[in-house]
């Protein structure tokens, strides 16, 4: 349970496609309470099966500039003629709560995002080789050979800003890459400026100030 004053961390997580980012996401939120995920604003239609809040807020275009001119996300990008964004103010209040969120974004909005809240702890996934990721995108059997060689290109591409990143995990073994994940999670919760203010009251009676 948070403590009051505590403050939550921001983890930014970025992969090429088929590294296996949604998955290891998708599983740490599933094994660490205190880890919540941050749902994106979107121009785009609502999909069969999606709920509006749940996997995306979907607002109008209209709404979404306004939403850009007042400042209102941390970071936003117009992909494939549709927004995507991510709201500054709940990220804020989120993290002031004490809970640590998680934003699955590429390396551009990780940019953006590390200028406004540049504390946040920033994480790259890779595959474990090229060949890997060539195989894990045409084994989905969801992209036509053309988009595979796309979505390798992008790959390459995002791969070159991997240096930008605080961590770097290679996603080889899942279970691996998951327990690496959720110890970076963890450790940053043992920082002194975290945990001074977590066991503030216990620290101050050790050292005889209370």
């Amino acid at each position: 349970m948070s403590q009051a004053g505590e403050q939550g961390t921001l983890f930014v997580i970025s992969a090429p496609s088929g590294a296996g980012k949604t998955s290891l996401v998708s599983e740490m939120l599933r094994q660490d309470s205190r880890l919540g995920v941050s749902v994106s604003h979107t121009t785009r239609p609502m999909r069969e099966g999606e709920q509006d809040g749940v996997n995306y807020h979907f607002v109008s275009r209209d709404e979404f500039e306004a939403m850009i001119a007042r400042g209102d996300f941390l970071e936003h990008a117009d992909v494939f003629g549709n927004y995507y964004g991510t709201s500054q103010v709940w990220v804020r209040e989120t993290l002031a709560t004490g809970q640590d969120v998680i934003l699955e974004i590429d390396w551009q909005g990780a940019e953006q995002v590390r200028r406004l809240i540049p504390e946040c702890v920033s994480i790259f996934i890779v595959p474990p080789s090229a060949e890997v990721l060539r195989q894990r995108l045409v084994g989905r059997g969801t992209d036509a050979p053309d988009v595979v060689e796309r979505r390798l290109a992008e790959a390459e591409e995002e791969c070159c800003h991997a240096a930008e990143f605080d961590y770097l995990v290679v996603n080889d073994d899942f279970s691996v890459a998951l327990a690496d994940l959720l110890a970076i999670a963890r450790s940053h919760r043992l920082k002194m400026g975290v945990q001074q203010v977590r066991h503030a009251s216990l620290l101050s009676g050790l050292s005889g100030r209370s």
